[in-house]
């Protein structure tokens, strides 16, 4: 193993906290000493089955550990996913059933193994567990907490001070995912901040079963494309790790400039010592925004698809947006002959059907924005027929193409 020195400096680049830090530094001592490995917990809800930027800033933290040497437990949450962990929620989180679920773990841990070493992996289930408690035991599990303690919590506190609707089973939630932590006997738990108190819930669960307390290790939550929100299948502003190159791309490019060295943090495979240079290039701008961002972007093409995927998707993207040529490749899309009206097709539910706009209004603000081009011709009629003969290129704004072929 590395001295402790060397591994408290891997561990801690990036995270936004450590609780505690001295228990940190003891528990990496004493696996030194020993040479044996620590236990390293992280639990996932397989609520969606898809991962994407997000999701591996800590899976890629995790990867660091077993780098390290230490023992990675990914720990599904197949019976917790069908409650719904309301953290940072304003409303009650709708339920997955068990089947939605075990089809959303299987594309989970297939897609987390792009980052962790699949053979050096712990893959265990909580249901292993809970499955096999009865009331009596829920009782018990419940009873060491308050509902004074749950309402420190700032989601819940808040939807309190609303009146807004908390269901019972949202408050078993920390509950639960702590005891996941005595199961497991975990040495570190890692999570996202707004998993802060759930994590800290398995400290104080340990405690009580006679355990030694995990530490918890947090890591920032990564905007979407947006710069804003959460990264969000459901906002629409994630970055899959399964998007094709070319996607995946024009994707981190479209990242505004103000969260790009987060990026570079928390995404990228960068050096701290290089990212640090870029963050200073940029301030004193002997550095272009746009090159850097190149730079990322082709980094994180890399990490999934290899460097020679990473290399064409950065040449295609020069094509596109430097020399205005067309994608060499381009999806054809059929459209059904029963959307035509005397040979013509509404420009709005052309776009529509093509899954270019989720509604009428978007598809329609895409046009005014002069976003939609048939063609060579940018199309700026909301009322706009178009005629549709065969192998004409529509583009709906910056890298979204397709070649129509009418349905004969």
């Amino acid at each position: 193993m590395l001295s402790l020195e060397k591994q408290l400096e891997i561990i801690l680049n990036g995270l936004e906290e450590v609780l505690p830090l001295e228990d940190l530094r003891a528990k990496l001592k004493r696996a030194i000493d020993k040479d044996q490995p620590l236990t390293v917990k992280y639990g996932v809800d397989p609520t969606s089955p898809d991962l994407h930027l997000g999701h591996a800033v800590p899976l890629r933290k995790l990867r660091e550990l077993q780098d390290l040497g230490h023992k990675i437990i990914l720990l599904i949450g197949d019976f917790t996913a069908q409650i719904g962990d309301p953290s940072l929620k304003s409303v009650t989180r709708p339920q997955l059933s068990a089947d939605e679920v075990r089809e959303n773990a299987i594309t989970y841990t297939s897609q987390a193994f792009k980052i962790l070493d699949e053979t050096e992996t712990v893959v265990d289930y909580n249901g292993r567990w809970f499955n096999e408690m009865n009331f009596s035991d829920v009782v018990k599990l419940t009873s060491k907490f308050t509902v004074a303690r749950l309402l420190e919590r700032d989601d819940f506190a808040k939807r309190y001070r609303e009146n807004s609707p908390i269901g019972l089973h949202e408050f078993l939630y920390p509950v639960m995912q702590g005891y996941d932590s005595v199961m497991l006997k975990s040495d570190i738990e890692i999570g996202g901040t707004d998993q802060t108190f759930n994590m800290l819930a398995g400290r104080d669960l340990q405690k009580l079963y006679h355990q030694e307390a995990q530490v918890v290790l947090t890591l920032p939550i990564l905007e979407g494309t947006d710069g804003v929100q959460k990264m969000s299948k459901s906002l629409g502003n994630q970055i899959g790790l399964t998007d094709p190159p070319n996607d995946m791309f024009g994707k981190v490019m479209s990242v505004p400039d103000s969260i790009m060295i987060k990026y570079f943090r928390l995404a990228s495979t960068f050096s701290v010592e290089e990212i640090d240079r870029i963050e200073k290039g940029l301030k004193d701008e002997t550095v272009h925004p746009a090159e850097a961002k190149r730079r990322l972007a082709s980094n994180v093409v890399q990490i999934y698809h290899g460097r020679e995927a990473g290399e064409a998707a950065e040449a295609e993207f020069d094509a596109i947006f430097k020399l205005g040529d067309l994608p060499s490749e381009i999806d054809e899309i059929i459209i059904d002959k029963g959307l035509f009206s005397d040979g013509k097709i509404w420009i709005v539910k052309l776009i529509t059907h093509l899954g270019f706009a989720k509604t009428n209004g978007e598809a329609r603000r895409l046009i005014e924005q002069g976003g939609v081009s048939l063609g060579d011709k940018v199309i700026s009629s909301t009322d706009a027929e178009i005629t549709v003969e065969g192998g004409e290129i529509i583009r709906v704004g910056k890298r979204r193409f397709a070649r129509l072929v009418r349905d004969k």
